[in-house]
């Protein structure tokens, strides 16, 4: 991909026109990350650039964006240009083309606004960002409120880069953050998604979240998790503090690798309590999974995740309690749950569940891993089943309905277990049965 870019850089150039490396590839550049995507910032117009390249889409031709297709990578071209009239929080309705200078003004921080020119070796920047990388600070470019004021999503893309890099805030940004927290909650649910996505695959993703409590942005984008502070937990099983140190300890204990899924498995696995929360003889949180994963399909829906996945977490959420009714079930049922495809997921959610409690005890875990290894051991995958709905009905003469259902689930079970082991037992065991 960088050999690409390049090449497209000289066309351009070639062609007359001034044409850089911009944004998020040269920040990483220069903090020494392999970057994933080149963006490039020109002189040329969008026609221009349609007319240099083969094969062009004018995705956001309107704003002066082309994307380029050369051997089978996109690249994002943009005109350089000055942004005119926010109107929605989102973006320009006006856009003027002018320089490069003038492009790096309108950018959201100065870590984002320098530009490389690969063919010369050179940094051009006009905003201070080499120096802020330097002193790892997130700085918005000129008047901080101008730029939230134009894109609302910048409050929480400051977040997401302070802590993604480990930096700090300039002073003046802090501020302005704390000050427009409130218009978080203007932005679109999808872009929101998709910047809280990023934020959950952030190696530092509880400080982000911290901080988003601290500056009440979690108030106006997750209300129902901010309600997890305060929820108290029994002190005979938790010391660790309440719902939400848990669940920051829960997050803390995921694998750098986890699936995003699994991420908000984790960080919505207790987001019933708060509204589940009784004392009796103890503080206790009855039905909190299922209530768990009835909230987190509210909160999933709204943020339009896909519906595949809201379905996974939230049954790894109604389920995540399912530890101590997996040993107590027969070897056939155990099995049927353990050759399901969520079960991973759900195992390692009981670690990490584990983990965040203090004193911290993965007795029961091990011993349940233990188990699923030993009967993956015996049966590492899920065998077909030896009889069909037809068959049971043919060979019992009755029609189709529940019970057709539960007969094959008991077949199934007993297959399972290895207590029938062929087509002819399977026959033999359902002329008994009936």
């Amino acid at each position: 991909m960088k050999p690409t870019s390049i090449q497209i850089i000289e066309i351009l150039k070639k062609a007359g026109h001034i044409a850089y490396w911009a944004g998020g590839c040269v920040r990483d550049m220069l903090l020494g990350i392999e970057p994933q995507d080149f963006d490039i910032a020109t002189s040329a117009k969008p026609d221009e650039i349609e007319d240099l390249l083969e094969e062009t889409i004018p995705v956001g031709k309107q704003f002066g964006v082309i994307i380029a297709v050369q051997n089978r990578h996109h690249f994002e071209i943009a005109t350089f240009r000055s942004d005119i009239e926010h109107k929605d929080g989102r973006r320009p309705s006006k856009i003027e083309f002018t320089n490069a200078k003038e492009d790096a003004l309108r950018r959201d921080f100065t870590i984002n606004g320098i530009f490389y020119d690969p063919t010369e070796d050179k940094v051009i920047d006009y905003v201070g960002g080499e120096k802020d990388l330097e002193a790892r600070l997130i700085r918005f470019i000129g008047d901080p409120h101008e730029r939230i004021l134009e894109d609302h999503l910048r409050i929480l893309r400051a977040v997401r880069f302070k802590n993604q890099f480990n930096f700090q805030y300039d002073q003046e940004t802090y501020k302005a953050l704390e000050k427009h927290a409130k218009l978080a909650n203007k932005v679109s649910n999808e872009r929101i998604r998709d910047e809280l996505n990023k934020i959950l695959l952030n190696p530092n993703t509880t400080c982000a979240l911290e901080e988003l409590s601290d500056l009440e942005l979690l108030h106006e984008i997750l209300p129902e998790l901010q309600e997890l502070k305060g929820c108290p937990q029994p002190v005979e099983f938790h010391t660790e503090g309440d719902v939400w140190d848990h669940t920051m300890a829960v997050f803390g204990a995921l694998k750098p690798d986890a699936s995003l899924i699994l991420r908000w498995a984790a960080l919505l696995h207790d987001i019933g309590k708060p509204s589940t929360i009784k004392l009796t003889e103890r503080i206790r949180y009855d039905g909190h999974c299922e209530k768990g994963a009835e909230i987190a399909r509210g909160i999933l829906g709204r943020l339009r995740l896909p519906k595949k996945d809201v379905d996974e977490i939230c049954w790894l959420i109604s389920h995540h309690m399912m530890v101590v009714p997996l040993f107590e079930m027969g070897t056939g049922t155990r099995r049927k749950w353990f050759l399901g495809s969520r079960f991973p997921h759900l195992l390692e959610l009981f670690r990490v569940d584990a983990a965040g409690i203090e004193p911290v005890d993965l007795g029961m875990y091990d011993r349940l891993l233990e188990l699923y290894k030993h009967d993956l051991t015996h049966m590492p995958h899920a065998p077909k089943p030896l009889l069909t709905g037809l068959n049971v009905m043919k060979e019992l003469g009755i029609k189709p309905g529940p019970a057709v259902g539960e007969i094959l689930d008991e077949l199934y079970e007993r297959q399972l277990a290895g207590e029938i082991r062929d087509r002819k037992a399977a026959l033999k065991w359902l002329r008994k049965r009936n």
